[in-house]
């Protein structure tokens, strides 16, 4: 190929991709007219006619929604995202710590309970404080009282 049908050849795809091009001409908020090969945007995209090419006179809008599925996500967008994800991040840890805490308390309880029931049907001697904070030693129906409590706290946390 010779260097002029090289340039002829370049000459008419350049023409062909100039001809599908798309000029738009509209007021900006200050009067002043303005000439673009981008639609105008928000408001004045109504007010604005599109100049040459093949594309119908009318310039539409663009509706939010739309632009935003299309368009990739600004800097802004991305760290607020990446927050958003971090944040929901430090909740699920917080609330499986707080869930592996309520578990380890369960099995303490239970524990406890097991060890204070097998303590009251041994029938040892068992002193416990009163109201006034004296050591007495406990009766039959206050025996009989724990036993149930301490069965109560086995159901509760023992599952």
């Amino acid at each position: 190929m010779t260097m002029r049908t090289a340039l002829i050849l370049a000459l008419a795809i350049a023409s062909m991709t100039t001809a599908h091009a798309q000029t738009y001409q509209w007021k900006d908020s200050s009067g002043r007219t303005v000439i673009s090969d981008t639609p105008p945007p928000g408001q004045a995209a109504k007010s604005a006619r599109a100049i040459g090419g093949n594309e119908p006179s009318v310039v539409k809008e663009e509706k939010p929604q739309e632009k935003a599925a299309d368009a990739p996500k600004t800097a802004a967008e991305k760290d607020l995202d990446f927050k958003k994800r971090q944040q929901e991040s430090r909740e699920k840890a917080e609330k499986e710590a707080k869930e592996q805490k309520v578990a380890a308390d369960k099995r303490d309880n239970c524990e406890r309970a097991r060890r204070n029931l097998t303590a009251l049907e041994n029938e040892f001697r068992i002193v416990m404080p009163n109201e006034k904070g004296e050591r007495e030693l406990i009766d039959n129906t206050r025996r009989e009282q724990e036993m149930q409590r301490a069965r109560q706290i086995m159901a509760d946390s023992c599952n």
